[in-house]
């Protein structure tokens, strides 16, 4: 299927980027996820700003107490890199599940993460860790935690004209953590996908993509664990997703199964 015409500009910087999109583009990173639903006509941007070879959004480096991810930066980079592996371990396992090959060398993780499909693995692992992100616009920069970032389907807290940037993720000594999923065989997108970390101290934090038509922190199970008690069911509360893919029963089935694994394999 064929788009329908468009323009095609490249950025030749983050500050060119954010022009841009002020003037009403559309930011194109990997494309792995923007082009099929332009094809489908289910985003029909006028301009597509071209951000996917600007070294400025990609890499990933130690700030402080934080590990900082280029939003540019491809699925296959944060799967092989070491700096992610010692202080980021779940990140590393997710990456690596994403897609096949040709998908992990060219997608983005600030393009999955701005693109927000509900099934999509990013998500869950940046509620479970507690990331915040970075975006840039004309106006000026301004950072959103996770947990205020998803807003609905295919929905974000991402202004038009905002360009997200960074992903900042606190490292904690002695956090043990773990991304599980129930995959698609197709697409590998996520049926179910499950992500823990428990602190040193042993707060846990749950979140999930793939249930709802949002990803979530799952606060009633992160409060059951709090006072001591055993995990309760899974997305209690949660409008559960049915499609041809699986029955709103299944996948709850899943998500219990999978929140069970998840935090065996943390304990």
């Amino acid at each position: 299927m064929l788009t329908y015409p468009f323009q095609y500009k490249r950025a030749s910087s983050v500050a060119d980027a954010v022009a841009l999109l002020a003037e009403g583009g559309k930011a194109l990173s990997g494309g792995h996820s923007l082009i099929p639903s332009m094809k489908l006509r289910l985003s029909s941007p006028d301009t597509l700003v071209d951000v996917g070879r600007l070294t400025e959004l990609k890499g990933i480096t130690i700030d402080g107490n934080e590990l900082v991810i280029g939003a540019g930066t491809t699925h296959g980079d944060i799967a092989s890199s070491a700096l992610v592996k010692q202080h980021l371990p779940m990140f590393a396992e997710g990456a690596s599940q994403i897609g096949d090959p040709a998908v992990r060398n060219r997608g983005t993780i600030g393009g999955a993460l701005a693109h927000a499909d509900p099934s999509a693995d990013w998500p869950a692992m940046i509620l479970a860790a507690d990331a915040t992100l970075v975006m840039q616009s004309a106006r000026g920069s301004r950072s959103v935690k996770a947990s205020e970032f998803f807003t609905g389907m295919f929905s974000t807290a991402l202004a038009e004209d905002e360009l997200l940037t960074q992903i900042r993720v606190p490292v904690e000594a002695g956090v043990r953590m773990t991304y599980l999923k129930f995959a698609q065989p197709a697409s590998r997108y996520a049926l179910v996908g499950c992500a823990v970390a428990k602190s040193a101290t042993g707060q846990v934090r749950v979140a999930f993509s793939g249930v709802a038509d949002t990803p979530f922190r799952d606060t009633a199970v992160e409060q059951q664990l709090a006072s001591g008690q055993p995990a309760g069911a899974a997305a209690s509360g949660q409008p559960i997703m049915s499609d041809h893919y699986a029955s709103e029963e299944y996948r709850q089935h899943l998500a219990n199964v999978y929140l069970g694994r998840a935090l065996a394999a943390i304990a």
